[in-house]
């Protein structure tokens, strides 16, 4: 699966279930380097109304979207209205960034590919909620943040790019909250390295491994 780099800017639509503190870093770098970055965020979607993230987008002037579970019969039902949501704004490419549910069929095969997520854990050791916590309780001595592609697994995409925090001391599973502000200081950097070069340069994804840039050629 390729993606060749456009001459316009990637559209990205950004999934939100919290802060949007990802979302955020993301505007910060469009807006530092509007031409140069490669992208524009053309809308925000969440799973629940009155999230930071909304409040985010609102404020610099972006559609934004509410697909809810509970207002939908089915999970496969919300799966297809989010899909359907999200492809009514045109996107190049589908940023999760800290968007808590598990996108099912009918989203992955409009979006498969080319949507990216975040997790904060080394992958593919320790996925799922609480990567964190799992990584001190397992004794690890460094763990760190995944860029992924989503597939139809729980953190099993192929990996985009990955960063490395080192476990200290006073790092304790009781205690995890610390080094997960550490990972997520790593991780906006990582996503909007990773979202930018993607943007950019283009990607393809030959079994499990991503190349960025130079596709086509």
């Amino acid at each position: 699966m390729a993606s060749p780099p456009s001459a316009a800017p990637a559209r990205l639509v950004v999934l939100v279930s919290g802060s949007g503190t990802n979302l955020q870093a993301l505007l910060d770098a469009i807006g530092d380097d509007p031409a140069g970055f490669g992208a524009q965020v053309v809308a925000v979607g969440a799973d629940r109304d009155g999230t930071l993230g909304l409040e985010r987008a609102e404020r610099a002037g972006i559609p934004t979207f509410v697909c809810k579970v509970k207002d939908h019969a089915t999970r496969a039902e919300w799966d297809g209205a989010l899909a359907a949501a999200t492809a009514a704004h045109r996107p190049d490419l589908v940023v999760s960034a800290g968007f808590m549910k598990i996108v099912g069929p009918a989203f992955l095969a409009a979006f498969g590919g080319r949507t990216v997520n975040t997790h904060p854990a080394l992958l593919p050791s320790f996925p799922g909620a609480h990567g964190v916590r799992d990584a001190l309780a397992y004794g690890v001595k460094v763990t760190g943040c995944t860029v992924h592609f989503v597939d139809d697994g729980v953190d099993t995409g192929p990996i985009i790019a990955q960063g490395v925090v080192e476990v200290t001391e006073e790092d304790t599973p009781e205690g995890e909250a610390a080094l997960h502000e550490r990972i997520k200081e790593v991780e906006r950097t990582l996503l909007v390295e990773a979202v930018g070069r993607i943007a950019r340069d283009g990607h393809r994804i030959e079994g499990r491994k991503v190349h960025l840039g130079h596709v086509g050629e």
